[in-house]
């Protein structure tokens, strides 16, 4: 992994960044040590391990690493089974479990977990978090567990220590009226916390209140001992050890997927498996010298980057500024109120409930998982949380994969068809497998015997039972003498069930989709009795749309019902196989269209007694603000074998006839070339785009635009057997085919005087 070269600006950057980090990483370090029961010299261990050791073995350049709000629970349960010095020994173990894991190069599988699991695991950290932690506000102690302390609080409310709910409500005011301060005024460069704490104990200092107070050792390795093994079960260790791995890197990981979406430019991304193994050191140093777990923390990582760090150094460095507080100023940090760092983790925990990210959840339906986990580690514990989101989460994604609709609808026969029997239309969609049959079995034998059913099987799954269901009551609907016409969408497993042929799926052909014509979509009918007239199969088209594309572009129409904005003016012939949205690939607002016979434009001053075109042009430019227009020919064209023919076959034509006189011009151009090639009707319309281009310019203000710039016009040719696009190269008169990237002075105008 590189990293940035380290001149005097970043040197600068980076350690401001440290200081700043350094200001966040006191008191979150100190609080969390208050709220997992461990000595509080341990979150001291535990930013310094964090910082120092995961700063610079880290796959992040700019993450930084300390105890972290997430674990709170977790550790309070290890040191509440194991006592102290065992948990310290089970952070070391998982620290090389970490290790283990990274060098094995599986960090991105961590990453597997739904974020409803993980957000839900962090709501539910933050309830348990502000449970425990307001009992010490109020100048109590917190329960065994969340729910006791949920309902021991009443109690609590109705009889606070003073003192204690003073200290916290500054501290609180002091936060929120922090946050409020002007973004890039000086005051904002110091964060929050230190102001909040400092605020809380200069106050506890001058008005004398009661209120207990950090207990730090008289060095910070004092009291220091090796850890203890833990005593009980070696199953139950065991899974103490990867409980606390697993948890501690899904928070780092996600704390570096984070960090690296907002990430500055010359940063380089996280290496994750290096993060990880990075993660394991920094566990393994921080456990064997007494310290809390260490984890990637996202609000001191998104503290760096706003501070300016760009590399490693700014870690490295809050770190040991924590260990320089330590040694020196242990006296300053014994008089901070414990009330005032409580107060702090309720501000935290209460921050790890976002809503917003329950709107998204919700609008992703992933909602019941996320509550799910909430819950669970809120009741059960952490462990047993997390692995009940991820049930969820699985009982949710089978659901999705086995999600099926079934649409039935009876087709009355369209006006002119005579007797013809009404059909019925079965629409599946989804994944069918054996979950779905008795759904689709019971839509299926809804139908009344004997008659016409179009069974659309929209499915991109169908296992055995599914295809032998629809099979069977598909033999039993022909023997009564119905007719059953199955038309797949997707992949062809129905077909390959009938076959036999099970080795991979078919795609069904291409010309089941929707941009084939209807004669390749219709379905096979056993008798010309039963071919359906054009209006019904105008109607089946109009039904089609309905079923699968309105509710696909019914946000887009709805943002442009009231006004359009298209891209550019599109002039072709009305031929029925050049269609400008396929061969553009455009969508609804995006093409101003104007089809004629022949794609001709009426040059200035010509008496034509039709002025669509020009009305087109006018209102496309001058109402619409279009500023680029493309004339697009196409081979095969009638209109230019009748112009080439003289009109004699169309003479008969008068409407037809008057507006053939249009192709005059282009058949003089085309009479003074040489050289037609192997094609000269090709060539023709080739020459007829041009021609027309130059129609365009003959009207003064319209040229004038062209000229100038403003206006932009293009030719464009379309083969129909090879259904490919050709753009006009105005410099050599040529058709050529389109690169990937077009020089724009290819086929701008002449006049263009754009560079």
């Amino acid at each position: 992994m590189t990293s940035r070269p380290l001149n005097a600006s970043a040197l600068r950057r980076d350690v401001l960044a440290s200081f700043v980090v350094f200001l966040v990483a006191i008191p979150l370090s100190l609080g969390i040590a208050v709220a997992s029961g461990a000595p509080v010299a341990a979150g001291l261990v535990a930013a310094v391990a964090g910082g120092v050791v995961a700063g610079l073995a880290g796959g992040s350049p700019v993450q930084v690493s300390g105890p972290a709000a997430g674990l709170t629970v977790l550790v309070a349960d290890l040191i509440a089974a194991y006592g102290w010095r065992a948990t310290c020994t089970i952070t070391l173990l998982a620290g090389l479990l970490q290790i283990v894991l990274g060098l094995s190069r599986v960090a991105r599988v961590v990453l597997a977990v739904s974020p409803a699991v993980v957000h839900g695991m962090l709501a539910g950290v933050g309830a348990v978090i502000v449970l425990s932690q307001v009992h010490v506000v109020l100048g109590g102690g917190p329960q065994e567990s969340a729910v006791a302390n949920l309902r021991e609080l009443p109690a609590q409310l109705l009889h606070p220590a003073p003192h204690s709910a003073l200290i916290a409500a500054l501290t609180v005011l002091v936060l929120l009226g922090w946050s409020r301060l002007p973004r890039g005024g000086r005051l904002r460069l110091v964060p929050g916390p230190l102001p909040a704490i400092a605020a809380a104990t200069a106050a506890t200092w001058a008005f004398g209140w009661r209120a207990d107070r950090v207990d730090l050792p008289e060095t910070l390795p004092h009291g220091w001992g090796l850890p203890e093994l833990p005593h009980g079960s070696p199953h139950g260790v065991a899974g103490a050890v990867v409980s606390l791995a697993v948890v501690a890197a899904v928070a780092s990981l996600l704390c570096s997927v984070a960090v690296d979406r907002v990430r500055p430019a010359g940063v380089a991304p996280t290496d994750l498996d290096r993060e990880l193994a990075a993660q394991g050191a920094a566990n393994a140093v921080s456990g064997l010298f007494g310290g809390l777990p260490v984890a990637g923390v996202i609000v001191r990582s998104t503290a760096n980057l706003e501070a300016g760090a760009r590399t490693r150094l700014s870690a490295v460095l809050h770190g040991v500024w924590v260990l320089v507080l330590a040694v020196s100023c242990g006296p300053v940090i014994e008089r901070v109120p414990l009330s005032a760092l409580s107060a702090l983790l309720v501000v935290l925990g209460v921050r790890l409930v976002d809503p917003a990210r329950i709107r998204d959840l919700r609008d992703h339906r992933e909602a019941p998982a996320y509550a799910a986990t909430f819950a669970g580690v809120v009741v059960l514990g952490l462990g047993e949380g997390v692995l009940l989101g991820i049930a969820v989460t699985a009982v949710l994604a089978l659901r999705r994969l086995t999600r099926l609709t079934v649409r039935t609808e009876r087709l009355l026969p369209a006006p002119g068809d005579g007797d013809v029997p009404p059909r019925w239309h079965v629409v599946v969609e989804g994944t069918l497998t054996f979950l779905g049959v008795p759904k689709v079995t019971r839509a299926l034998r809804s139908v009344p015997a004997g008659a016409g059913v179009d069974l659309d099987l929209n499915v991109d799954f169908m296992d055995h039972a599914a295809f032998d269901a629809v099979h069977q009551w598909r033999l039993a609907h022909e023997r009564q003498g119905g007719r059953v016409d199955i038309d797949e969408v997707h992949e062809g497993w129905y077909e390959r069930g009938v076959t036999g042929d099970l080795s991979s799926p078919r795609k069904s052909s291409p010309t089941a989709r929707w941009w084939a014509p209807w004669a390749n979509r219709q379905r096979r009918s056993a008798s010309a009795a039963e071919t359906p007239s054009p209006t019904s199969v105008l109607l089946d088209g109009v039904r089609e749309y309905h079923d699968s594309t309105a509710g696909l572009v019914r946000p887009i129409m709805a943002e442009l019902a009231m006004e359009q904005k298209p891209e550019l003016l599109f002039i072709t012939c009305v031929d029925s196989r050049v269609v400008p949205n396929i061969i553009t690939a455009s969508g609804p607002g995006d093409l101003f269209i104007n089809r004629n016979v022949g794609n001709f434009v009426p040059p200035h001053g010509s008496a034509v007694p039709d002025d669509s075109v020009m009305a087109t042009v006018e209102y496309a430019t001058n109402v619409l603000d279009i500023r680029t227009i493309a004339v697009c020919g196409h081979s095969n064209c009638g209109a230019m074998a009748a112009v080439m023919a003289g009109g004699e076959e169309v003479a008969h034509l008068e409407g037809l006839s008057r507006w053939l006189r249009l192709g005059g011009p282009t058949l003089e151009r085309f009479r003074a070339e040489q050289d037609h090639g192997d094609d000269p009707l090709a060539r023709l319309s080739q020459l007829n785009v041009m021609q027309q281009l130059d129609h365009l310019l003959t009207y003064p203000w319209l040229r004038e635009r062209a000229e100038a710039g403003e206006l932009e016009l293009v030719g464009l040719y379309f083969d129909l057997k090879s259904a490919t696009v050709k753009v006009l190269d105005r410099a050599e008169g040529k058709f050529a085919t389109i690169p990937n990237h077009v020089p724009e002075s290819a086929y701008r105008n002449p006049g263009d005087r754009r560079s």
